[in-house]
Formats: structure tokens, C-alpha cells, sequence
């Protein structure tokens, strides 16, 4: 028994034996043979180390080829990863490059394991671990001569050539131009299946967003073979890198500098104006709800001047701006934060492009649009030559009276002469109503094409034709589509909070009354504001607006005058401006003829006989203007801010040339601002003057050297002289 009991377990033994010499046998088969070629990679790869090369970023110019983004060659200094591994290790490294480099410890480790979070974690290193990590960037030679000759004391430690960003006209356009920023943890992936390295700084506003693809161009690398401890022995390959693409910009800084300094200035003496502005029979200012009259709050707004026959952006204009310098300055956290603060208040936050962010009411100025709905939709009886009895106020006819005890029936027109009585303009044709900005007129149809087509939402339809509630396509980022209210849209702000408790989801006829001056739940940009009013002027065709209008070879030459590039050397390798056009909008000639008649008579009168002249809204404003130079077409528009309360008001005004040998147009908006009239007004007036070279600009120059030792996100601004404001003193409510 025991035999035989040996001989099973020498069997089991041996089976088991050979079972494990198979397996051996087989995997050494696999490695041998199948694997061979990825073994033979992994040894090389052992035995050679690959270096990244960076290329030069294409820079960025203005139409006249003045280098709004250009590259500094830079020295940085690094650490490999390596020698940081060992805590003790790495902070007596960080202690000893602290002084040398003008770095705190803290900022060090913070590149290298990632900033606490609030769980008291760090988040991780956002620098790639294939390559070096950087510690300060931007050193003097000086720096980088005394760490290379004491590279003992101070080892892993590398010196690396690299690229910084300039922006030499800053803070000019910054909002348009943008800024480089670091890959954040949620672009992270996104930039790595692109090729990225982790540690490149890619475009985070602007065009530099916009464009990086283009701008960033093409690595190159250099490899290396090493040792077993990575020293390198000889150099096997190399790659050079290829340059981005440089991009010309439509922008003419002209024009830019000035839209931006009319549009600081005019917020700045807005500022200063009171808002008791009501008066009664007896010239008496009348105290509002409130026992102070208020000052303006004035904290922002945008201008765009646009090119309507091709949609070239000319100039782009937003308040508060800031200077793109400080995103590659070197300045520590805190003091980017001293800078930049985070806030809560809308009115003051900073690195927000107004003209195409900004959703608003738009008042008055978006009565053309209403206008032609009514004509296009046959809405009034007789097209253009329709007739309306003013009487300076509107009651709804299709809300029953009981109802009226609970919501809104009655409608006025502004308030007329600074008095308490609302303007009374008599009979009044679309032209005489765009002329003089008669309420009634457009509530009436506001009421009627609602009531009278079954709650259908053709003025919704119509006033889209021309772009509101939809984007622009505008080739900057972050660009809002707005709203044209309707009854799903209102549904989704009941359900989303945003409208007041007790607000019925429902759309309501009111609500199209509210529509049809431009104000209620109707949320449009600056820049689709200049959208349609280029399709009016240009006679039906929606452009998208257009910042850049080439893409350039890389290496553009310098012209001899400091600052600018010689664009007659330059090789365009894509036009961007060929085919703009998104739609063609039918506009019978008869329709555009009188809604441009009535805009035209904004600016140069007349206005309306009734009970006494009404002058339209601008005409007082614009008499200082040379029309014969360059005329043009516009609306006054006053969107009421909350508690309809005067310091809420919102300033907004647009308007086109008539001349198509200069085609533009403008809009302005001024937040909390005060009248259309008296604010974007004049704000346009100046910008047009500046076209028709009434004004004379002032040169644009190079900035001086940014001030690391200021806290000011960017330096105030003025007109040279504010002669072209002036006026803003009369006009009405509109």
C-alpha cells in the first residue's frame, strides 16, 4: 500500500512538473518570438530619451499689420523629476533655489504635487512627468549662468529656451486678442489627445483661444541616446519645430482705441449724472419712490463697429477691460488674485466680453424689427402707408375688464418734456413711430399679432430672420445665443427660478406687448444688435461677424516702423472673409425704404406735429454732426432695469451708414446708464465721426512696460477731447 501510495505521488509530482516546464517553455517561446519586435522597442526606448521642441507661436496683427501678439525668447529654469522624489531631498533643493530664483517654497511645491484643496489634498502636478518641471520661467541670463556653474549644488536643476508672450499694445483690444493661461485639469484630456504636453500654455480667451490650432503650430523633438543614468551621450535625431500661422485681424486699432476711450469716458461722466430726471408742470423735479435722488451706477458696457457688406469687425469695444500682460507677468498667486478678485456683483466683473456675452433688453432700438414684422406678417392694414392715432397710451382690447383688475391693461408712451403726462404724438405712420419712438404704436402691435393669430409666435419668427436668439458665429469664445421669448423659453425660466414667484409659465399676451418694445424676457447681444442692424442697412443679408479675416505663412517680416509688420511680405494662406453670408432676409424695397426713412429722421428730424413739435430722439444730439460727410441711420433705445427705477436704466442705440462706399455699423450699450439718447447715443456719434474722419484720433502707440507694482487691472482711459459727446443733455426718454 505504501508503494503504491509513493508512486501516485510521484506521478502527481511529475505531471504538475511538467505542466510548469510547459508553461515555462511556451512563455519563453512568446517572449522570444512573439514579442521580440515590442522588447527590442522597450530596450531602445530604455537606451534613448526624446525631448520635446516647442515651436513659435504665429502672431497676431491688426488690419494695417500691427502686432497685437508677438514672442519674447525666454530662459527658464527646471528640475527633473527625479531628484525630487525624496521629500527631504526635494525641500532642501526648494530651499536652497528659493533665494536664487525670488520663489517661495510654497509656490514650488505647489507645481510640483498641485495647490490644496479645500479636503486639505493636493491636487496633483498639472506639469507633464516626461518632461522637466518647470520652476520659474522668464529668468535673466544672469540667473541661468549661476545655477549652470554650480550645478552641484544644485542638481537636476536645467536651464530651457522657450517662448513668452507680448502683447504690445495692451490693454489695447484685450478682450478680442485674449491671453495664453495653463491647461486646467478639465481641458486636461481634451489637450492630451491633441498631442499636447501638459505643461504648454494654450489660449484661453480671444482669438488666442479661438485660433490655438492654428496659432500653436507644429513640435518638433530631439533624441537622445543615454546611459543607465541618463546622461546623454550623443544626439540620434532631430526634428525641428514649425511655426504657428500668423493671423491678421480685421480690427483697425484707429477705431479701437477710440470706441474704447469714448466708451470709458462717456461711463465715466455717466457716473455723475443724477436720475431725477422727472419734472413737473412747473419745471420742479419730481422725487422718485425714493426720498434721494440716485447717482448713475454706469459700471459697464460695449461698443462694435462692424463692416455690414462683409461682416469684417472694425472695432469691439467692452468695459471693464484689462490688461492681457498680467496672464504671463510672473506675478504670484496672491497678487493675481489682488488683481482679478473673484465677485458676485455682474456689474464689476472683468474677463467678460460684453459685446457678445451681454444678454439685454434692447428698449427701442429693436422697434425696426417689430416694424418690419408687422409689415411682412400683413399685420397692418395698408403696409407702409398705415395709419395710427397716438394718443399717448394703449389699452389691451383683448383682455376682458374683470381681468384688467389683476394685470396690466394700460400702456404709455415715455413721459413727454420732463412732466408727468405721457407723449401724445397724434396720427403717426411706421415711419413717423420709428422717427419719434411712439410706444403705442408698436404695443398695439405687439397686442394684435398675438390675439389676433390664435397666441401663434409670428413676431418670434419674424424678429429671427434677423438673428436675436440665436449666435452670431461671431470667431470669438463664450459668445451667448440671447433669448426671443416664447412660450417654451418662458416655461424653462419658470421652472429654472429665474422669474418671480407667481409667474405663470404660461406665455401671455403681455408678454408680446412687453416683446414689441424690445423689453420683457427678450435677451439679445451687442453684437447680433449690429447684426441686424447691417441687414437692414445692407439691404437683407445676414453676415456673421468676422474677427480675423486671414490666416498667414508663419514668419511674417517686420516692417521699419517699430511695432508693425510688413504685410505686403506676407503669404496669406487662408482668406476668411470669402463667403459670410448666413441668410438673405426678403425685404420688399417698400418696408426697408420706410423703416430706413423713419431711422434717418432719428438723426436728422423731423419729428411730429400734435399738440405741440415733438422732436424725434436724436435729432438735437446729432445736429453737431457731419451728415453730409458720411450719413447715417439710426435708434435710440432705453431697456427699464429693475423696479423700472431710472438708476437701472440701460442705454442702448444703433446705427448704420447709408453711404455704401463706407459701410458700417455700430451699436452701443451702456449699462445702467441712463436714456438711449443721452448715453450709447453719443457713445455712436463720437465712433461715426471718427469714421468720417471728423475727429481727429488720437496716434495709436506702443504701451509703456507693464508695472508689476500696481494693482490696477488696466489704466483709465480718455477721450482726448469729449466735443463729440456733446448734445447728450437733450434728446427724450429714448
Amino acid at each position: 500500500m505504501k508503494s503504491e501510495r509513493r508512486q501516485s505521488r510521484l506521478g502527481v509530482i511529475g505531471v504538475i512538473g511538467a505542466v510548469l516546464f510547459s508553461v515555462l517553455g511556451l512563455r519563453m517561446w512568446f517572449l522570444q518570438v512573439v514579442d521580440a519586435p515590442n522588447l527590442e522597442l522597450k530596450v531602445q526606448a530604455n537606451k534613448t530619451r526624446t525631448v520635446r521642441l516647442l515651436p513659435e507661436r504665429g502672431r497676431i496683427f491688426d488690419r494695417e499689420g500691427r502686432i497685437l501678439a508677438d514672442n519674447e525668447r525666454v530662459l527658464s529654469i527646471t528640475i527633473d523629476w527625479n531628484v525630487m522624489r525624496d521629500s527631504t531631498d526635494r525641500a532642501e533643493l526648494f530651499a536652497r533655489l528659493a533665494p536664487v530664483l525670488d520663489v517661495s517654497i510654497t509656490e514650488m511645491e505647489d507645481r510640483y504635487a498641485g495647490p490644496i484643496g479645500a479636503d486639505g489634498r493636493r491636487s496633483g502636478s498639472r506639469y507633464s512627468p516626461l518632461l522637466p518641471m518647470p520652476v520659474k520661467e522668464g529668468v535673466g541670463e544672469d540667473v541661468a549662468l549661476y545655477l549652470i556653474e554650480r550645478n552641484e549644488d544644485f542638481p537636476g536643476v536645467d536651464v530651457s529656451a522657450g517662448w513668452n508672450r507680448q502683447y504690445p499694445y495692451a490693454p489695447l483690444a484685450a478682450h478680442v486678442v485674449g491671453y495664453l493661461g495653463a491647461i486646467t485639469k478639465e481641458e486636461a484630456s481634451q489637450y492630451r489627445d491633441l498631442g499636447y504636453d501638459l505643461n504648454e500654455r494654450v489660449g484661453q480667451f480671444g482669438v488666442e483661444k479661438i485660433y490655438e490650432p492654428y496659432l500653436r503650430g507644429t513640435p518638433g523633438y530631439v533624441k537622445y541616446e543615454v546611459d543607465s543614468r541618463g546622461a546623454i551621450l550623443d544626439e540620434i535625431e532631430r526634428v525641428e519645430p514649425v511655426a504657428g500661422n500668423d493671423l491678421q485681424l480685421a480690427l483697425d486699432l484707429d477705431i479701437q482705441q477710440y470706441a474704447e476711450q469714448a466708451l470709458e469716458t462717456q461711463l465715466r461722466l455717466r457716473r455723475f449724472v443724477e436720475t431725477c430726471q422727472a419734472k413737473d408742470e412747473n419745471k420742479l423735479p419730481v422725487k422718485p419712490q425714493f426720498p434721494e435722488c440716485q447717482n448713475l451706477k454706469a459700471p459697464a458696457g460695449s461698443v462694435v463697429v462692424m463692416n455690414h457688406s462683409n461682416g469684417e469687425v472694425i472695432a469691439l469695444a467692452s468695459y471693464p477691460t484689462f490688461d492681457n500682460r498680467w496672464f504671463n507677468s510672473g506675478i504670484s498667486g496672491d497678487k493675481f488674485a489682488q488683481i482679478f478678485p473673484k465677485v458676485d456683483d455682474p456689474d464689476k466683473s472683468i474677463l467678460v466680453n460684453r459685446a457678445i456675452q451681454g444678454q439685454y433688453n434692447l428698449g427701442s432700438s429693436f422697434k425696426p424689427f417689430v416694424a418690419y414684422a408687422a409689415l411682412d406678417a400683413g399685420q397692418l392694414p395698408g403696409g407702409v402707408a398705415y395709419k395710427y392715432f397716438d394718443q399717448g397710451s394703449y389699452t389691451l382690447t383683448s383682455i376682458d375688464e374683470d381681468t384688467c383688475q389683476v394685470v396690466k391693461c394700460v400702456f404709455r408712451n415715455a413721459l413727454c418734456g420732463g412732466g408727468n403726462s405721457p407723449c401724445f404724438y397724434g396720427v403717426v405712420t411706421v415711419e413717423d413711430a420709428l422717427a419719434v419712438s411712439s410706444d403705442t404704436f408698436f404695443y398695439k402691435i405687439g397686442e394684435q399679432i398675438f390675439s389676433e393669430r390664435g397666441g401663434q409666435p409670428i413676431l418670434q419668427e419674424e424678429v429671427r430672420k434677423f438673428g436675436f436668439g440665436s449666435k452670431t458665429g461671431i470667431d470669438l469664445p463664450y459668445e451667448s445665443a440671447g433669448r426671443v421669448p416664447d412660450k417654451d423659453s418662458k416655461r424653462q425660466l419658470v421652472e429654472d427660478g429665474v422669474l418671480m414667484e407667481g409667474e405663470s409659465p404660461n406665455y401671455l399676451v403681455g408678454d408680446n406687448v412687453q416683446l414689441s418694445v424690445g423689453q420683457g424676457l427678450l435677451a439679445a447681444t451687442p453684437i447680433q444688435l449690429a447684426q441686424s442692424y447691417g441687414a437692414l442697412a445692407n439691404g437683407g443679408a445676414v453676415v456673421r461677424p468676422l474677427v480675423a479675416i486671414a490666416l498667414l505663412a508663419p514668419g511674417t517680416p517686420d516692417a521699419a516702423i517699430a511695432g508693425v509688420a510688413d504685410l505686403s511680405k506676407s503669404e496669406v494662406v487662408l482668406k476668411l472673409n470669402t463667403t459670410n453670408t448666413i441668410r438673405k432676409i426678403e425685404l420688399p424695397t417698400e418696408y426697408r425704404d420706410a423703416i430706413v426713412r423713419g431711422l434717418q429722421r432719428v438723426i436728422t428730424g423731423p419729428g411730429v406735429d400734435s399738440d405741440r413739435y415733438h422732436a424725434t430722439t436724436g435729432e438735437r444730439l446729432f445736429a453737431s454732426y457731419p451728415y453730409e460727410v458720411l450719413p447715417i441711420a439710426g435708434k435710440t433705445g432705453t431697456a427699464q432695469g429693475a423696479a423700472s427705477l431710472p438708476w437701472n436704466d440701460s442705454s442702448a442705440f444703433a446705427a448704420f451708414s447709408l453711404d455704401p462706399n463706407q459701410p458700417y455699423t455700430v451699436s452701443a450699450y451702456l449699462e445702467k446708464s441712463g436714456y438711449g439718447s443721452k448715453a450709447a447715443a453719443p457713445v455712436t456719434k463720437c465712433v461715426f465721426m471718427a469714421l468720417a474722419n471728423a475727429v481727429k484720433t488720437p496716434a495709436v502707440v506702443p504701451s509703456d512696460p507693464l508695472d508689476l507694482t500696481s494693482t490696477l487691472v488696466a489704466p483709465d482711459r480718455s477721450l482726448p477731447s469729449n466735443r463729440c459727446l456733446g448734445g447728450a443733455a437733450y434728446g427724450g426718454r429714448d
